[in-house]
């Protein structure tokens, strides 16, 4: 079952945690790609400084002001694409939840020739893997993700331990354990 819009329309952290062991899919003309999300990390409005909503909407990042549930893509380092999911309260002026890592499921032949590898524990372990794996570009920003369409987030599994740790690769805050993930101890 297709993760509703009610899903999203909570508080960003907790969507952020609350979407592990949820399935990930992604479809390429017939073809589905799908993987166990293992790792993802918040991202709030105003009141998070290492978030793109921090200090005012942009071009950008507007879609993390507008409805949850929505696909949140941006381009980064001048080579990767970071999927994103829109979540917030309606406290929240904006937020969005990285979509850090997925374990491989269905499609990993097409992953595998996309990403150049064949190690299943590499080759979505990573925002940019996970995106060039699966084949996100910014034509994926802004699809409705609580519809079945050319990617979508569903029920998955119920980890057994979910880690908390402080987000990776960001310069401020660094405070917040808002990073959340499995392993495959955790669901295996």
């Amino acid at each position: 079952m297709i993760l509703d819009r009610k899903f999203y329309e909570r508080e960003t952290v907790t969507v952020a945690k609350q979407l592990i062991g949820k399935r990930l899919t992604r479809m390429i003309q017939n073809t589905k790609l799908t993987g166990i999300i293992t790792e993802t990390e918040a991202y709030r409005g105003e009141d998070d400084l290492a978030s793109h909503a921090t200090a005012k909407m942009t071009n950008r990042n507007k879609v993390m002001f507008g409805p949850v549930g929505m696909s949140y893509v941006y381009f980064t380092y001048g080579m990767y694409f970071m999927l994103n999911v829109v979540a917030r309260s309606r406290k929240q002026n904006a937020g969005a939840v990285l979509i850090r890592g997925i374990y491989p499921q269905d499609g990993t032949e097409i992953m595998i020739k996309n990403r150049g590898i064949k190690d299943m524990n590499k080759i979505t372990n990573g925002p940019g893997k996970l995106t060039m794996a699966i084949d996100i570009t910014m034509k994926e920003n802004n699809i409705d993700l609580t519809k079945k369409s050319s990617i979508y987030i569903s029920e998955g599994i119920t980890p057994k331990k979910i880690k908390k740790l402080p987000r990776v690769g960001i310069s401020k805050a660094i405070d917040k354990e808002w990073n959340f993930s499995i392993t495959p101890k955790d669901y295996f």
